[in-house]
């Protein structure tokens, strides 16, 4: 078994609590596995204001300097662009990159570039974007409750899809329409996985295929399951995993998951 241990790196409005029923799995694995919380994302007193994606690095450097090894980064969403940035900053502490719905973007791209690309410029964005309510100055954004539970948590029980709404937190711009320059010889020869998910209602799947056109080169899984596989399908989402995790090649049974190849770049979004 690979012994890397695994950072997990939540999205937006979330913490390391999205985590909770996903990391004891791999725990029971064998595997080190650290649920992280960004700064400013609720578990600190930073202001959402003040939250960039330089701080976020910062303390990622702090992380991996505990750690003192190469790591497997696992990234929800929005927390897919702070991977790819820690990737491009420390090419040799990453071992490979998991993208769970996660936004994987060419350099200096942002998400909303993506959604205007496929949606048209003229088109409301897509998901949970157009239901974000905002601060008077733009600076920070939060998920109503009812968007949360349609959205993001789309296929949970009821009762999960509530607990995971009540616990979204406000975030700050800074940390969230962000752009990150990658260079082919840093980021680029960094191993990536893409989990895409087929139910998804926050990152629509037409979104997510064309990121994977966009950004070639990554294995991809297919998951029957909403935004957040981690939440309403931990064990899924575990066992879809843990072969690459092990670096096996075994195939897996197909009622587990669906794995493609690389998507090869071509015009337009499937």
């Amino acid at each position: 078994m690979a012994s890397d241990p695994i950072l997990l790196i939540h999205g937006a409005w979330q913490g390391s609590w999205v985590w909770d029923a996903f990391a004891p799995l791999l725990e029971a694995e064998g595997f080190s596995v650290h649920a992280l919380d960004l700064p400013g994302n609720g578990n600190d007193d930073v202001d959402p204001r003040d939250v960039t994606l330089a701080l976020y690095l910062r303390y990622l450097d702090g992380v991996l300097e505990a750690i003192g090894r190469p790591v497997t980064l696992v990234a929800h969403s929005g927390g897919g662009l702070v991977a790819t940035a820690l990737a491009e900053r420390h090419a040799d502490q990453v071992a490979r990159i998991i993208y769970i719905a996660g936004m994987m973007l060419p350099s200096d791209w942002s998400f909303a570039d993506v959604q205007r690309e496929v949606d048209g410029e003229s088109a409301l964005p897509s998901g949970v974007t157009s239901e974000l309510s905002w601060s008077a100055d733009r600076q920070v954004s939060t998920v109503p409750r009812a968007a949360a539970t349609a959205i993001l948590f789309s296929d949970c029980a009821p009762d999960l899809a509530a607990a995971g709404a009540a616990r979204l937190t406000p975030q700050g711009e800074g940390g969230r329409a962000i752009r990150v320059t990658t260079t082919p010889d840093r980021f680029g020869r960094v191993p990536r996985i893409y989990v895409e998910a087929t139910e998804d209602r926050s990152v629509l799947l037409k979104v997510q295929r064309r990121m994977q056109q966009l950004v070639p080169g990554a294995t991809v899984i297919s998951l029957p399951t909403g935004h957040a596989p981690h939440v309403s399908a931990p064990h899924l989402l575990a066992e879809s995993l843990l072969p690459f995790l092990r670096e096996e090649d075994a195939d897996r049974p197909d009622d587990i998951a669906t794995t493609r190849k690389p998507i090869p770049l071509t015009d337009g979004a499937s």
